[in-house]
């Protein structure tokens, strides 16, 4: 074999329960002592669990399931609010740990990581995939305090199910050439992309287990489900998946969201909330280099409908005052639409574009950006300072002293951030 054909060493790097272990790290005396512990929502039963620790999930508490229905089926857990601040830090420190050991990484979420090691091999004199992955995962929890589980394998989709069978904490390998044997060890439901509408369709056809699909003629494929879908059907079930891994994969977005202990009918408060959220967002969006062009503000009353509203500003932006009056302006036009209590509202920021300083003053430099250089300037200024001294260092006078979703006390919390 080539240089040039060598099989790709792709690992996966994925933080085992990651909420739950900054949530513990954050405050070892109170969820740090809790066996059973559920991260995201409150303990009156509002919200949507983010994670729970492993005990818990032999409870049947899952990621995404309502607070309420996890504490039914784990009665005795211990709630807490998402550490939202602390987990981008921690998150940061893996990443910061990873660069310095693997040539190529790519952040696939808050707490998942690509690696492209494929030439390591020589520069660590023969180590064998297994070694390297050890190897890593020592040393980012040495330098993070975060465990991790990794997964490898030649691509992407061999290297995210290999994860699932490290965990937790552990290293597994698919050796080049045993990809398809590894999938057949799988179900249909495992394979990422495959979702709730089409693995029903797949199991009206009969097919359950990876080698069903394998069984069937690929005539028979097409016909089911269209000559694109079935091509992709087998190329995973052979354990064909890409291998890049691009170090400069965009983030598509930034968002939070917010569920109340008790729904919320009150205008003022409710903007008092959301103004709370903005300088969040909009602060993680100038930490990560980034200016958006579009916002959406999301609303759910009490009886969980569910609406939401964008505006997409003409060059891109990144300053809390640019953000929040039209994040006012579209929370209170679905207010106006439908008068309910609320039960969450979430700000979400997309169409991300990296900051250029300089051709963003060249593109706008014939007429007057609403977001001046200066005031931009002055908010990283004060995003340092907070970096310092707390996020509390600096915030605008409305939400002094407004800590709730900050702390481990499980009152209302940031239920989500998207990427």
């Amino acid at each position: 074999m080539t240089p040039d054909a060598r099989p790709r060493r792709i690992l996966l790097v994925d933080c085992d329960q990651f909420f739950v272990q900054v949530a513990r790290l954050e405050d070892p005396e109170g969820a740090g002592r809790a066996d059973l512990l559920i991260v995201g929502g409150s303990s009156s039963g509002r919200g949507v669990v983010t994670s729970a620790s492993y005990p818990c999930r032999e409870y049947g508490v899952r990621s995404a399931m309502p607070t309420g229905k996890a504490l039914r089926l784990c009665p005795d857990a211990m709630v807490v609010g998402v550490p939202r601040s602390a987990c981008s830090e921690r998150s940061r420190a893996v990443r910061a740990a990873l660069e310095d050991l693997a040539p190529v990484v790519q952040a696939a979420s808050i707490d998942e990581f690509y690696l492209d090691v494929t030439g390591t091999e020589r520069l660590f004199r023969g180590e064998s995939l297994t070694e390297t992955a050890d190897r890593i995962r020592r040393t980012v929890y040495e330098r993070s305090d975060i465990r991790v589980s990794i997964g490898g394998g030649t691509n992407r989709l061999v290297a995210k199910l290999a994860t699932r069978r490290a965990k937790p904490n552990g290293v597994h390998i698919v050796e080049a050439g045993a990809e398809a044997d590894f999938l057949a060890e799988h179900d249909l439901a495992d394979i990422p992309g495959v979702g709730p509408a089409l693995l029903a369709e797949l199991r009206r056809h009969g097919l359950n287990r990876v080698p069903d699909v394998l069984g069937v003629e690929r005539e028979w494929l097409v016909r089911w489900f269209g000559e694109r879908r079935a091509e992709w059907l087998r190329r995973r079930a052979l354990g064909i998946g890409s291998d890049e891994v691009n170090p400069r994969d965009p983030r598509k977005s930034i968002s939070a969201e917010r569920t109340f202990s008790e729904d919320i009918d009150d205008d003022d408060e409710l903007e008092r909330r959301m103004l709370k959220l903005t300088v969040g967002v909009a602060r993680q969006l100038r930490a990560e280099g980034f200016q958006a062009r579009t916002l959406t503000v999301k609303l759910r009353d009490g009886d969980f409908t569910t609406r939401s509203r964008s505006h997409t500003f003409p060059e891109p932006v990144e300053l809390d005052s640019t953000l929040f009056p039209v994040a006012r302006d579209l929370l209170s036009d679905l207010r106006a639409q439908r008068r309910r209590g609320a039960r969450l509202i979430g700000i979400g920021l997309s169409n991300l574009v990296e900051r250029d300083d300089g051709r963003q003053l060249a593109l706008f430099e014939e007429r007057e950006s609403f977001e001046s250089e200066r005031m931009r300037e002055l908010h990283r200024t004060m995003d340092g300072v907070r970096d310092r001294f707390g996020a509390d260092a600096l915030v605008p006078g409305r939400i002094v002293g407004d800590r709730e979703g900050r702390s481990l006390d499980g009152r209302d919390v940031d239920d989500e951030e998207s990427h």
